[in-house]
């Protein structure tokens, strides 16, 4: 069994986007029996919260289904747990680097920054960032 793990700032916005749609294209492919897929936050701010309301919709949008999420931060325990762990920007493997005793794991989900729709507003363009993100992983190990 394949295990990944999203991480973003706050588990709110784009680690359990990345989560769900990865979700989603795991079972689309039937291969929901060889992957189990998380995300987690570098922060503690939103602990205990569910997605962001507009996350959720922008996922909806797509039939996607994110109700049973509530952000959690990453601990050294669960990175041993994690065969990959892919992050959206910079910052997020700054923190990674605070949080843990190693990062081998760690790798960014696109060569560019995830656009955060926290700051942006855009929830559209970060769904198409994570989807190409999602794909690129799903080819890679498949």
């Amino acid at each position: 069994m394949v295990k990944i793990l999203f991480v973003c700032h706050g588990n709110i916005c784009r680690s359990p986007m990345a989560e769900f749609v990865m979700k989603d294209m795991v079972k689309k492919a039937g291969l929901e029996d060889r992957f189990e897929i998380g995300s987690a936050a570098v922060s503690r701010e939103e602990l205990g919260n569910p997605v962001y309301a507009p996350a959720r919709r922008e996922l909806q949008k797509h039939g996607i289904s994110c109700d049973t999420h509530v952000a959690h931060q990453i601990t050294q325990r669960e990175y041993e747990r994690w065969d990959y762990i892919y992050y959206m920007d910079r910052s997020n493997l700054q923190y990674l680097r605070r949080l843990l005793k190693d990062t081998a794991k760690c790798r960014p989900l696109l060569e560019r920054d995830v656009a955060d729709p926290w700051y942006t507003g855009d929830f559209t363009q970060t769904w198409d960032d994570v989807v190409e993100g999602c794909k690129r992983i799903l080819e890679a190990l498949t």
